[in-house]
């Protein structure tokens, strides 16, 4: 298993990683009862698609003896109705000035990022918009 999750009741979720005893909370967001006090379910899918684009790079990085460390990541979610889903995840990945890449490292880097396994998990329904800032 790879985690526990209890229902605590008002919208809210209690998640416990088994292999490190680490949990993170989820509450429904404001426009959908929730009291948007914690990531919502649909903003960690989001959030999992940047974290996992930048740690797909990074492990490709490292194999090419780049240090991605620095690299910070905007995310925006944009959710439609009827019926209420995510129909559009804009990740911003802007990269540190010092760090100066060949183009072909960058495309190399990029095509790792566009097809890390979230992105190839979700469904093609849902536009992923990953803008690479070097």
């Amino acid at each position: 298993m790879t985690a526990s999750v209890v229902y605590e009741g008002h919208l809210r979720c209690k998640a416990t990683h088994l292999q490190s005893g680490t949990s993170i909370e989820t509450d429904a967001p404001t426009d959908n009862r929730g009291k948007g006090e914690r990531f919502s379910p649909t903003d960690m899918v989001c959030v999992a698609l940047g974290t996992c684009a930048i740690t797909t790079m990074g492990i490709k990085a490292q194999d090419m003896g780049i240090e991605l460390a620095g690299t910070t990541i905007d995310i925006q979610k944009h959710m439609v109705s009827d019926p209420r889903r995510i129909d559009k995840i804009d990740v911003i990945l802007r990269f540190p000035q010092t760090l100066n890449l060949s183009e072909k490292d960058r495309v190399i880097l990029e095509r790792v990022g566009n097809n890390c396994p979230v992105f190839k998990s979700l469904s093609p329904d849902v536009n992923m918009n990953l803008v690479y800032e070097w």
